[in-house]
């Protein structure tokens, strides 16, 4: 770990914050370090992450779980964002591990499963099951009412046809939560979603290289063979689970982007204040002194939009609130989480790329923490919705008005 920390956001934005996120921030800095190798070993990092008391914050505490959102029937987003910006900034391989298991569990939540499904939940809790979200296809990205998987009913049994790419935590889950249509002539209002064992008949998995060491595949499905009950929720639903998922967990994306960005930063005071050129500290030189001005500027401004974005979240409906007043307070939030996703990873990126400038040749080699993170970074930006996406969801809100 380096030797020089910015103050993480939960101790930076005390207004965002209550005395349950400021403890469990205190935790996670005590607990995290760059040393424990099973937060940087893929198969380990679930069961360390149990050990560490991190995983109840993806299971609401009705569920079996710890996490606290509107008094323990949801998931609380601020807390959430703690953890995952203190994870990232640690092991951005653990953080996806991470977010991939609260993915691959919240659709049973959603769909009011809780209670039928608490054994899996129980197991999610206490890092015996990895869980793992799949959704996209190679020709269903943020186009998802393109999806080509397909379900049909045979008896007391679904039969599941198509391919997933880019699923992450292949390998190593226990289950996948696919996403199929089950009435095609429906388009997206037949897409359902399906709780699909790991050692399903019929279903085989392949890996995808990547520039970083991270558990990511493909997941092939030739007459897999599931029985009735792995639907989740009802058909037709799935559309409907997938999305609001991705809502609860999006704002989280921005807050492991901040997370390795504080780290970049972090590491690149200490390389600069250390390293001598031309007679001095090269901090000591004003156009190093302006990047790491921008760098703290840009993470400043980053994490007020991931916290404003989470703490807008958690916030419950105020009583006597109307459908119209609800939805449209709904949909302003919608906007701000999709501010915070991409400026705070636009801007994570921009971040570690100067950390990689001001540290020279070092910042390319293999082993260092800023090369690291440059590549780390870049999926962030795609993952959970494109930046591209999410202009998208800001300029239709901006210009709703006008319709």
């Amino acid at each position: 770990m380096t030797a020089y920390r910015t103050q993480p956001s939960w101790s930076a934005l005390p207004m965002f914050f209550d005395e349950p996120h400021r403890a469990l921030g205190k935790e996670c800095d005590r607990v995290l370090g760059d040393d424990d190798v099973a937060l940087h070993t893929a198969d380990r990092v679930v069961p360390r992450l149990a050990a560490l008391g991190l995983l109840p914050l993806l299971v609401p505490a009705k569920h079996g779980g710890g996490a606290w959102g509107h008094g323990g029937s949801a998931v609380d987003v601020r807390a959430l964002s703690v953890a995952r910006e203190a994870i990232a900034y640690v092991s951005p391989l653990a953080d996806s591990i991470f977010a991939v298991q609260g993915l691959g569990s919240h659709p049973i939540l959603l769909a009011g499963e809780g209670a039928r499904r608490a054994d899996v939940l129980s197991e999610v809790v206490r890092g015996a099951r990895v869980c793992a979200f799949a959704l996209t296809e190679p020709e269903a990205g943020s186009d998802v009412a393109s999806m080509r998987t397909t379900a049909r009913r045979e008896g007391d049994s679904w039969i599941l046809d198509g391919e997933k790419v880019f699923i992450s935590n292949v390998g190593i889950a226990h289950h996948y939560v696919v996403f199929a249509n089950a009435d095609p002539e429906k388009s997206k209002k037949g897409i359902s979603a399906f709780l699909v064992d790991a050692k399903a008949e019929g279903l085989t998995t392949e890996p995808i290289a990547m520039s970083v060491d991270h558990p990511l595949g493909r997941i092939g499905m030739k007459g897999c063979k599931v029985p009735a009950s792995a639907l989740i929720g009802e058909v037709g639903h799935g559309l409907r689970l997938a999305l609001g998922t991705l809502d609860v967990f999006r704002t989280s994306v921005g807050a492991a982007a901040v997370g390795m960005a504080r780290r970049a930063l972090d590491e690149t005071i200490v390389r600069t204040t250390t390293r001598t050129q031309f007679g001095k500290p090269i901090a000591e030189f004003q156009l190093t002194q302006a990047a790491l001005a921008d760098m703290a500027t840009e993470l400043d401004a980053a994490r007020l939009l991931v916290f404003r974005a989470a703490w807008e979240k958690d916030q419950p409906d105020p009583s006597g609130e109307g459908a119209a007043a609800k939805d449209a307070r709904r949909r302003a939030n919608g906007t701000s989480v999709a501010m915070a996703k991409m400026y705070a990873t636009e801007a994570a990126q921009r971040i570690i790329d100067r950390a990689v400038q001001l540290f020279g040749g070092l910042g390319v080699t293999d082993r260092c923490v800023v090369d690291r993170l440059y590549r780390e970074i870049r999926p962030l930006r795609i993952y959970e919705g494109t930046t591209e996406i999410q202009k998208l969801i800001i300029g239709s809100a901006l210009v709703a008005p006008s319709k």
